[in-house]
């Protein structure tokens, strides 16, 4: 079992995110952002750079955690195409082997089947762009066409080759409940991320919250998982606004004087809830 972070939520300057997984002993890294950026934004240079100083500090980089797929359906997706291709050159300079992606907003008004047929059709296409050395992984989150267990079972049955992010909070945040969520999905989940919500989606460190985050951490190892990724959530961050589609996200900001500190109490609770699992075991 290893530990990989956003370890954006600590700092936008990679040295400060560098620090923040060292100091916690997490050796893998879900790049998002970086100095600022976007990781579809950084250009073939930078990315190097950032290669050549993740491997100074002896941090790997597990998946790219991309902003792909969340869009409207109604944009541009030639342009988002292009984004694409130049993660999945991100992807290889980096060494990552799996790329996080969603699957778009519907458009307001537009028929069920209309919405199936238009996201199956972006998804193929993105998933034809994939090389075979890369795991596109789909997840769950709020407001996208996969926002429910049904849409997401979907798009795993169409398409074999889709895996699964697994986030409970997300799921808590749309009023899906985690634990059958996770029974069906869990056959498709590739790996998952870390982040807890309470019943008015607020979020919270992992295991004090209702997204049953402590039982699917269990079932997951014990089915061989390996990688889990902290997605915290718990203090505002460069970048969260874009995330969350310009809306505001209920933070447990109040608990916490910074980043730093916020990104260290999520990485506890979550070795927390590994140590009692450890001891049942």
């Amino acid at each position: 079992m290893r530990l990989c972070a956003f370890a954006d939520e600590a700092s936008e300057k990679l040295g400060g995110q560098i620090d923040a997984l060292r100091r916690n002993g997490i050796s893998l890294l879900e790049i998002r952002g970086v100095n600022g950026k976007n990781i579809k934004e950084l250009t073939s240079a930078e990315v190097r750079e950032v290669k050549a100083a993740l491997d100074g500090a002896g941090i790997s980089v597990w998946s790219i955690g991309s902003p792909i797929g969340k869009i409207s359906l109604a944009d541009d997706f030639a342009v988002h195409t292009e984004d694409f291709k130049r993660i999945l050159e991100a992807a290889d300079t980096l060494g990552a082997k799996k790329i996080r992606a969603f699957s778009f907003f519907p458009v307001k008004g537009m028929e069920e089947e209309a919405v199936k047929a238009a996201v199956c059709e972006r998804i193929g296409a993105l998933l034809a762009l994939t090389p075979a050395h890369i795991t596109l992984c789909h997840e769950n989150e709020k407001e996208i066409f996969g926002e429910n267990t049904e849409n997401c079972l979907f798009l795993h049955r169409t398409f074999p080759r889709l895996r699964a992010v697994f986030d409970p909070a997300n799921f808590v945040q749309c009023g899906v409940d985690t634990a059958s969520a996770w029974e069906a999905l869990r056959e498709y989940v590739d790996y998952l991320h870390i982040k807890d919500a309470v019943a008015d989606g607020t979020v919270v460190p992992a295991g004090m919250g209702i997204g049953n985050v402590p039982a699917i951490v269990g079932d997951y190892l014990a089915r061989g998982g390996e990688v889990m990724t902290l997605e915290p959530h718990l203090f505002d961050f460069t970048g969260l606004s874009a995330l969350e589609n310009g809306k505001s996200l209920k933070l447990g900001i109040s608990a916490y004087r910074n980043n730093d500190e916020a990104f260290d109490a999520a990485a506890s609770a979550l070795k927390t809830i590994i140590g009692t699992i450890g001891k049942e075991a």
